[in-house]
């Protein structure tokens, strides 16, 4: 007998990767922007999304008038 065994982890519960899910309403030439991309990079609309907008609150300004 082989002393490799397949360990196999509980499932976390939803939301305990760190990540959330909710929805979003975007325009339609966003979208499109974002599939072009997506295309060209060969990756997904959702990985895509994350990084710009990890990128856009890296670089985020709040102006005070």
């Amino acid at each position: 007998m082989d002393d490799t065994n397949l360990v196999i982890h509980p499932k976390r519960a939803k939301g305990e990767d760190g990540y959330r899910t909710f929805s979003v309403r975007i325009k339609e030439d966003t979208v499109d922007q974002l599939n072009e991309i997506a295309a060209k990079t060969g990756r997904s609309r959702n990985e895509l999304i994350g990084v710009l907008l990890e990128y856009a609150l890296a670089h985020c300004t709040i102006s005070e008038k």
